[in-house]
């Protein structure tokens, strides 16, 4: 007897959940009824072999119902980790950090997440990436070593907020 695949858990915060149900909403009652009106216009135009704006929406709609499938996967697996449980002033989940590149003097500042809410753009960093990792639990004036592929990097943090 084979033993059940290890099914993955999707550690987030209470904003990464609640941005993944507006995100399923948004594609369920609206995405989806946009392509139902799409495809039926095309339909409409009558040979559907060789028209262009059909394939396109039947494309559209095979990405957004794989997305939808995404989402409620990582929704049904989804752990929510609270930023209550974060010991005071240590750094985790929720927590906004502001570290400093020791060799560039080089301050950047952080939300740490996980992984399925990671952007850089918004400067939400990957509690599994290797500084999110490496900094989970420590407090301010630490000094933290990062091994990555670059070589070793050093980050002194300057403030943790579990707010």
């Amino acid at each position: 007897m084979e033993e059940e695949a290890q099914i993955k858990k999707y550690e987030m915060t209470q904003e990464g959940y609640d941005d993944l149900e507006a995100e399923l909403e948004e594609l369920t009652n609206v995405k989806m009824k946009e392509i139902a009106k799409k495809l039926g216009e095309a339909r409409e135009q009558g040979d559907l072999s060789e028209n262009a704006e059909y394939d396109a929406a039947k494309n559209e709609q095979s990405e957004i119902a794989g997305r939808i499938e995404k989402i409620k996967h990582m929704l049904k697996y989804a752990v929510v980790v609270s930023q209550d449980a974060n010991e005071k002033g240590k750094i985790g989940m929720g927590s906004t950090v502001k570290i400093l590149d020791v060799e560039f003097k080089d301050e950047m500042e952080y939300k740490i997440v996980g992984a399925t809410e990671a952007n850089s753009l918004k400067n939400k960093l990957s509690n599994e990436s290797p500084v999110g990792k490496a900094i989970l639990g420590h407090k301010k004036g630490d000094t933290v070593k990062v091994e990555t592929k670059a070589g070793v990097l050093k980050y002194k943090i300057l403030s943790v907020s579990n707010k």
